[in-house]
């Protein structure tokens, strides 16, 4: 069953598009939050993102920027703005096809169902994690926050990848060092302390705060960001 994100404002034809693929098979869902719609995107994992391009809060134009700063997923621009223009902007962002408005639902499910058979005769899966608008992408040992890139050093990667796995929990400096250094007993315990202090500074001056909190004598958790 494939996935696929639906983001359109219009609350009727939204609805009308995910009764409509349902009805074939596929797990489509609504986009509720337009402020931000890429933590349901990374949670819900879509294998094609239905994307209109006049949205509240920021065009559909500009999601599909941010999308493609961490996933190739098809991404389809459907709009009733049929110029030339819009269907190159569309296409120059990143867009893998446009559909015009209004549209006959069996021609959407076509050009789905053409993309989808297009896209996946491999296995794409999502390499990132998503944590209080902090993204941390799998593949390439980076951070993405408010639209900037930040590279991580192997070990602060890691770090944040056990953090981002035990999201809510509080992870031991035992197990952060098992993941470092395989066997801690050979480690330094300030070690750790440096390496989370290099990790605060490089995460602050990002502008991302409060990112990791200290457990006092047990640890360290995620906070708010």
């Amino acid at each position: 069953m494939y996935r696929i994100l639906i983001v359109e404002d219009d609350r009727v034809i939204s609805e009308q598009v995910k009764k409509h693929l349902a009805r074939w098979g596929y797990e489509a869902v609504c986009v509720e939050n337009f402020e931000n719609i890429l933590p349901q995107f990374i949670s819900f994992d879509p294998q094609l993102v239905l994307l209109d391009i006049g949205l509240p809060f920021f065009n559909g134009y500009y999601w599909c920027g941010e999308i493609r700063k961490f996933s190739q997923v098809p991404v389809v621009f459907v709009s009733s703005a049929a110029d030339n223009m819009n269907i190159v902007m569309a296409m120059n962002m990143g867009g893998d096809d446009f559909i015009v408005k209004p549209y006959d639902l069996e021609v959407l499910l076509a050009k789905i169902q053409a993309i989808l058979r297009r896209t996946y005769s491999f296995q794409n899966q999502l390499t990132v994690a998503e944590y209080a608008g902090v993204i941390l992408n799998l593949a390439d040992m980076s951070l993405l926050y408010e639209g900037k890139r930040l590279e991580l050093s192997k070990n602060e990667f890691r770090i944040l990848q056990l953090l981002y796995e035990h999201a809510g929990k509080t992870v031991s400096r035992e197990e952060i060092m098992k993941r470092l250094w395989d066997n801690e007993y050979f480690v330094d315990d300030n070690t750790l302390t440096v390496n989370m202090n290099r990790l605060r500074k490089k995460l602050e001056e990002a502008g991302i705060k409060n990112l990791i909190l200290t457990k006092k004598g047990v640890g360290y958790q995620l906070g708010n960001g």
